[in-house]
């Protein structure tokens, strides 16, 4: 059954304005993308607060709705496991300007099987020397 209900909305009476164009705001295009594993560990923190809210049932739901194996679906959340610090560096690393990212999701993989956040941080800063001076800083401006 259907109920019947009036709206009222204010209508602009007179003369119409006219629009001025509006300004484009002008953003810093830093060059490069933004690294693979960064953009995993968004969507990965992004995939567990659904799951937590009870927004999506359960992993196996996320696999079917993202069209991928829940073995996949493991793997990306799986960086959820990683050390607060270590997320952190990891959503903030610089753009990668060419060729491939010097972290790989399988390297921290690794990292992330590891249940003391202390092991991890020491593995970490191992996987950080070995992989050369493009992730031995923070990102340019901080």
């Amino acid at each position: 059954m259907t109920t019947p209900r009036t709206i009222e909305c204010a209508l602009p009476t007179g003369r119409p304005q006219r629009r001025r164009p509006a300004r484009q705001a002008r953003l810093a295009v830093t060059p490069g993308r933004v690294p693979r594993v960064s953009r995993l560990l968004a969507l990965a923190l992004r995939l567990d607060r659904l799951v937590r809210a009870g927004a999506i049932a359960d992993y196996a739901t996320l696999a079917r709705l993202g069209h991928v194996s829940r073995a996949r679906v493991s793997q990306i959340l799986s960086l959820v496991q990683l050390a607060p610090d270590i997320q952190e560096t990891l959503l903030f690393r610089p753009p990668t300007e060419r060729g491939r990212d010097a972290i790989r999701l399988r390297q921290l993989q690794a990292l992330a099987v590891l249940p003391d956040w202390r092991h991890q941080r020491r593995r970490w800063q191992e996987l950080r020397s070995s992989t050369g001076p493009r992730t031995a800083g923070p990102p340019a401006g901080e």
